[in-house]
């Protein structure tokens, strides 16, 4: 009987041959699964970054608490400059003002230019870092004003708009997050040093 088993040689090379294709097998499914891992991983670091970008295009955003025109001395039926107050929305990460782009829009023209340029004064109200221009917190608060005359060294009709007037102002932060407000001078500027828009 043990004789039998001993004997038989083929049952041992069955044995080996299958043990090498199982082990050429489990090494095939090793490196697959490597490299599904490594797949994944970078799948997710893109989705991941990809996420943050999308939510900060919308996020990052500055809010515009009020408005106001100031008009002109020398002509008093016409503003030559324009105060924006904004702060970031909620939900928006840390914004630095310098950065911002804006796109003025009037009936005669379109002017765009970045907000650390000739002609655009930025002011702080109330912040933890006025120095250097970063709005932090949701309580800072910063005011712009746009010297319609020189921004940039072009004119925004003839440097001044007149009462009746809409501008348009976008605000775009470096994400790319957008704030767009339509502003219309009141129709009577008469005895007035400032308007609300």
């Amino acid at each position: 009987m043990f004789e039998a088993i001993i004997d038989n040689e083929d049952r041992g090379q069955v044995g080996i041959g299958t043990l090498i294709v199982f082990i050429a097998m489990v090494l095939v499914a090793a490196i697959a699964a490597g490299v599904l891992i490594n797949t994944a991983g970078l799948l997710q670091t893109q989705a991941e970054a990809t996420g943050e970008e999308s939510t900060e295009q919308v996020a990052d955003r500055l809010q515009i608490q009020s408005a106001t025109g100031i008009v002109n001395d020398t002509d008093p039926a016409t503003v030559n400059k324009t105060n924006l107050t904004v702060t970031k929305a909620a939900g928006a990460g840390d914004i630095q003002l310098n950065n911002v782009s804006y796109q003025i829009v009037t009936d005669d023209e379109v002017v765009t230019g970045v907000l650390s340029e000739d002609g655009v004064t930025i002011g702080s109200i109330t912040a933890d870092t006025p120095e250097n221009n970063v709005i932090t917190d949701r309580s800072d608060r910063y005011e712009i004003q746009f010297n319609i005359s020189s921004r940039g060294g072009t004119n925004v009709t003839d440097g001044t708009i007149v009462g009746g007037d809409s501008v348009t102002y976008t605000l775009t932060t470096a994400p790319g997050a957008s704030t767009v407000t339509e502003l219309r001078v009141p129709d009577s500027l008469v005895d007035r040093s400032a308007v609300s828009l």
